[in-house]
């Protein structure tokens, strides 16, 4: 998996690089957390299901 993915922030309100700050694997599949490089917003993932605001 990559350690950075570009993602619409919605603190930032513009597309922004998200790093991985931690991952481990779950009965649900793989939980992965993501911060942002700019403002340090932060969501999680998981089994490609994410948190961020729809």
């Amino acid at each position: 998996m990559a350690l950075e993915k570009d993602v619409d922030c919605p603190a930032c309100g513009e597309t922004r690089s998200f790093y991985r700050t931690a991952a481990m694997t779950l009965h649900l599949g793989e939980k992965t957390k993501w911060r942002c490089s700019d403002c340090g917003y932060g969501y999680v993932e998981i089994d490609g299901i994410d948190t961020l605001a729809a």
